[in-house]
């Protein structure tokens, strides 16, 4: 039976990525100036315009604008809209409940060392050595057929197709090369396109194998859920491979609004379910275990929040 599997990756330099890294880093500010800050910031950038929406409802006075332009340039214009924190939501998170409703999904496999699907750590890996050498917006992307490598796409700008392809032969043995495809290009990042910030799911997560709850997760503090219940999930679903020496491990959670416990909290374990028993799965009891209140996010913004050296693996 043939399986055959394809994840991408973006280089840091990608719109997209961009966003979530201007996200993260105004929600690190906050969280620095006032550790009780609730946080949900989205940003939108391109062409020299960056919007700025959400809720902030905090202790801290942040200067967004300032901010952002020590990190893009003072050319861009920052337009703001953000209001506090809606009551219906900050009531029931004031009682020690979710932010939100939605499902989380956990996902660990033996196939990697650090217990990520082969494909999406091939396209990880080969983007990172990349972006090593040329620090610019990029995108890689990876199949394989029964573990092996079939293709290795490359698109990098301000790349020579030859100098970008010799550099990933060096890295990767496929089958076949597929290197700036579409040619060789000079303009990328904000200059060429827009970017949002929570758009890159499946690359925050485990890639398109692998089914995620949805949610996204740069800009929003430990009380939204759908990070830090993500962020347990993956945990629980490497505890799990580990102490069961099992193949795959996925994880589901699910909460309601301002309810402390989740209605779901149930582990496939190499395709069998149990229920997951023994953590304290609230949202303040998943930042004390993971230490989430010492987390600087805008470390998650690049490289997906999965497989590298956090808390929660």
């Amino acid at each position: 039976m043939t399986s055959t599997k394809t994840c991408e990756f973006v280089s840091p330099r990608h719109p997209d990525k961009l966003c979530d890294y201007l996200a993260d880093i105004l929600l690190d500010a906050y969280m620095d100036l006032d550790p009780k800050s609730r946080v949900a910031i989205e940003i939108m950038g391109g062409h020299d315009n960056i919007s700025v929406s959400g809720e902030v409802t905090s202790n801290a006075r942040v200067n967004i604008e300032n901010i952002i332009k020590s990190i893009l340039g003072e050319k861009y214009s920052v337009k703001i809209y953000i209001s506090q924190q809606s009551p219906f939501i900050s009531r029931g998170v004031d009682n020690g409940g979710a932010g939100d409703q939605g499902i989380m999904i956990g996902y660990a496999s033996s196939e990697t060392k650090n217990f990520m699907p082969l494909e999406y750590e091939l396209a990880r890996k080969l983007c990172n050595k990349i972006y090593s050498q040329f620090p610019f917006d990029g995108k890689t992307q990876v199949t394989i057929e029964n573990g092996k490598i079939k293709t290795a796409v490359a698109s990098f700008q301000k790349t020579s197709s030859v100098e970008l392809e010799k550099l990933v032969r060096n890295l990767i043995s496929a089958e076949e090369y597929l290197i700036n495809p579409a040619g060789e290009w000079e303009t990328g990042g904000f200059d060429a396109d827009s970017g949002l910030s929570g758009r890159k799911i499946a690359i925050d997560n485990y890639g398109p194998e692998v089914g995620i709850g949805g949610g996204s997760f740069s800009g929003k503090d430990w009380t939204k859920v759908d990070r830090s219940g993500a962020y347990m999930a993956r945990r629980i679903a490497v505890d799990l491979l580990k102490k069961h020496s099992a193949k795959t491990v996925r994880t589901k959670l699910a909460y309601a609004i301002g309810k402390k416990k989740p209605v779901m909290a149930v582990a496939e374990i190499d395709g069998k379910e149990e229920k997951i028993i023994g953590y304290d799965l609230s949202s303040k009891g998943i930042c004390e275990f993971l230490s989430l209140g010492k987390i600087k996010f805008r470390r998650t913004a690049a490289w997906g929040h999965f497989g590298r050296e956090f808390p929660w693996g």
